[in-house]
């Protein structure tokens, strides 16, 4: 026997609702100032738009997942992975197959920015050649 939930989702009013910006952006904007949350959010949205980039141009062309996995020559359930928001194991050579099976391009830019050099754990190490 199955047992109903009830739930109540209630929404409340701020001075955020006077600017036009919901509770959502406020929090949003909060979490942003921690540098972590910031890399994660910017590395999600890049996920995103290459899964939405991949589905619609998919449809456009009036494919399915599986007969772009047979173009491509993989399966139906790599397709599928490429196209959640949640996958970050795209490979360059795999999307070069997917855009060409799709006739388009892939196009990738690196560009400076404010990131730190990554730290180095090991100081420089110095090596010997012959007995010591």
């Amino acid at each position: 026997m199955l047992k109903m939930m009830r739930f109540t989702v209630e929404f409340y009013e701020s001075e955020t609702v006077m600017t036009g910006k919901t509770n959502f952006d406020a929090y949003l904007n909060e979490q942003l100032r921690d540098p972590d949350f910031a890399k994660r959010f910017e590395q999600a949205g890049e996920a995103w738009e290459i899964a939405v980039q991949i589905a619609a141009l998919r449809e456009e062309r009036g494919l399915s997942q599986r007969a772009l996995a047979k173009l491509v020559g993989t399966s139906q359930q790599q397709i599928s992975r490429l196209e959640s928001p949640t996958y970050a194991g795209h490979s360059l050579s795999m999307l070069r197959r997917v855009a060409d099976a799709l006739g388009a391009n892939v196009h990738v830019s690196l560009q400076a920015g404010t990131r730190p050099r990554p730290a180095v754990a090991e100081s420089k190490a110095s090596y010997t050649t012959g007995p010591t």
